[in-house]
């Protein structure tokens, strides 16, 4: 089970605005899309939510303990 701080978000300690670390690969086509598609570990790089300002409006996207994703306003 994973152990994580709901509060995490919220006290502003979570990550974003940073570029592609060090040795990670670009972004790889879905199989006859052309929609990049990106890891999870990619976007979370070890915390279990981040932010996602959209149009002025801030969202969470959170990792289940059961390891599912959820996006919230």
């Amino acid at each position: 089970m994973n152990s994580h701080n709901p509060n995490h978000f919220r006290s502003g300690q979570f990550r974003a605005g940073y570029g592609r670390p060090e040795g990670q690969v670009a972004p790889r086509p879905i199989a006859g899309s052309t929609a990049r598609t990106l890891t999870s570990e990619s976007l979370f790089l070890g915390d279990f939510e981040i932010g996602i300002d959209h149009g002025g409006a801030l969202y969470r996207l959170k990792i289940t303990r059961q390891g599912k994703l959820i996006l919230n306003k």
